[in-house]
This record gives C-alpha cells, structure tokens and sequence, in this order.
C-alpha cells in the first residue's frame, strides 16, 4: 500500500505535466500570419447588359463543338449556358465547359460569370434572355425561376401532410342508402 501511493502520486504529476507540456499554446498576436493581396480582378460594373450578354454569348460560341451560349446577367453577374453536341461524353463535356470558362476569363465582364452545361438551364436561360428582349424581365425571370427551383427542390417526406381518409362509398345493396344520391 505505501508502495503504490507513491507510485500513483509521481503518475497523477506526470500526466499533468505532460498534459501541460503537449497541451497546444496559443499563438502570439501577429506570429505566423501571412498576408495575401487578391488576385482576382475586381468585378466591373455592367452598364450595358444586352452588349455584355452578347459579348459573353459569342466568347462561348467561338469554343469548338459549342453549338450555341445564352448569357442572361444578373444584377453585376453574368450566366452562360453552352449547348453541346447531346452524344458529347460526360468528360469531354467538363472539358469543353473548362474551354469556355478559360476563353471567359480573359474578358473582363466575363472573369465572374458562371457557366453551365446543363442543357435545361441553358434552355431556360434562352427563354430568360428571350423574354428579357421582349419586355418582360421580372415576368420571365420569375416564371423560369420557379420552373429551375420546382425541379431542383427535394420533396421531403416530412413536408408531406396528412390527407383525411375518403369514406368508402356504401355498398349499393344496403337498405336505406342510395348511390346515386
């Protein structure tokens, strides 16, 4: 017993020195700290969208075996959508997409746009850009949006509300009830 008091006491210290010697200290202010300047280029403000949109459309048309872009801009953001060949196999599509994203980055407007080659999102934003030439920005836009999200949008189980149970109709042959009534 007196052996094995000791014995604990020097392991109890041990561990709580240990604890303190590899326990991770804190840094001090302003040690380690590296400072970085942002290379992206600041994003340009578009004055003229209908000109950038098509500046854009024409960047992404010009990459081989893109059949059409439709740009549509929102707000300072520009979204190119390319249309390929449907038989084009799924890597070639992400280097084609890479192609375009390349020839858009050397253009100042088109360094921040986004670009997809979901052939539905460039169909909708044909219909976007389309209803957006014909006058009706915010109707189109809405429709679209809400076409995009509807399909996107996950049906929970847990959303899904309980339906009261429809009484079954009454077998024609009981007394008293008519089924056409």
């Amino acid at each position: 017993m007196y052996v094995l008091l000791p014995l604990l006491v020097v392991l109890a210290g041990g561990c709580s020195q240990t604890a303190k010697n590899g326990a991770a200290s804190s840094p001090l202010p302003n040690q380690n700290q590296i400072q970085v300047q942002q290379i992206a280029p600041p994003k340009l403000e578009i004055k003229d969208r209908a000109a950038v949109a098509e500046r854009l459309e024409n960047l992404a048309a010009s990459i081989p075996q893109v059949e059409s872009a439709h740009c549509v801009i929102f707000g300072n953001t520009a979204v190119v959508g390319i249309n390929v060949h449907p038989n084009v196999d799924r890597s070639r599509l992400g280097t084609i997409k890479y192609s375009v994203a390349e020839a858009l980055h050397k253009d100042p407007y088109g360094v921040h746009a986004i670009v997809t080659a979901d052939m539905d999102l460039d169909q909708r934003l044909r219909n976007i850009r389309d209803n957006v030439k014909a006058g009706r920005p915010v109707t189109g836009f809405a429709e679209q949006m809400a076409d995009i999200i509807g399909r996107v949008m996950p049906q929970l189980p847990r959303d899904i509300q309980e339906q009261p149970a429809n009484p079954l109709p009454q077998e024609a042959g009981q007394a008293g009830t008519s089924p056409n009534l």
